[in-house]
């Protein structure tokens, strides 16, 4: 007997990552007095740049 599966196809969904964090969360006072932006600079020769056009 042959049986047809259902679609079982997945969603999407859109987050905003500030949605995600709390206006009075630490973090969000750590970041607001400390720059982090060297971050990027020094990981940067160890991130995967082989799918940029």
């Amino acid at each position: 007997m042959l049986i047809e599966k259902e679609a079982n196809q997945g969603r999407l969904e859109l987050v905003n990552i500030e949605d995600l964090v709390p206006a009075d969360h630490l973090l969000r006072k750590i970041d607001k007095y400390i720059d982090l932006s060297f971050i990027n600079d020094m990981c940067r020769p160890y991130y995967c740049l082989c799918w940029v056009s």
